[in-house]
């Protein structure tokens, strides 16, 4: 991989680095506002996937890296597929208002995220094999 092209891809990961871990972060924060009981246990784990994929997006190389920006598109999608599935026919019996705190906020971020995440994915799955594993 050139210096040249090393910048843009770096600068990706760093930033689907960031917004997983704003989502994870959100969900985290949520609980501290009084979410619990099944929807609280599935905030704390989408929490830490969120954590954890963040850390991978950065520590990851080769063909790890490329498992991970897969499975923090796949992450985000599923974050906010299960977001508006709750705001609209309930989810798991759980039925959500776009007045509750930072709704509107993680729409907005998953959205953007996973506009990042797809474009990541496909700069790393592009990169040319050499570069992967640097």
């Amino acid at each position: 991989m050139t210096e040249r092209s090393r910048g843009p891809v770096l600068a990706l990961r760093i930033l689907s680095a960031i917004l997983l871990a704003l989502v994870g972060g959100i969900h985290l924060a949520l609980l501290f506002v009084g979410v619990g009981g099944l929807l609280g246990v599935l905030f704390v784990l989408n929490g830490i996937a969120g954590l954890v994929l963040a850390i991978g997006m950065l520590l990851t190389r080769g063909m790890l890296l490329r498992i991970t920006t897969v499975l923090g598109l796949l992450f985000l999608i599923a974050s906010l597929a299960a977001l508006l599935l709750a705001l609209t026919v309930g989810l798991f019996g759980i039925t959500e208002s776009w007045d509750f705190t930072l709704v509107p906020q993680t729409v907005i971020v998953d959205a953007i995220g996973i506009v990042v995440l797809a474009i990541t994915t496909a700069v790393v799955f592009r990169a040319p094999r050499a570069s992967r594993v640097a």
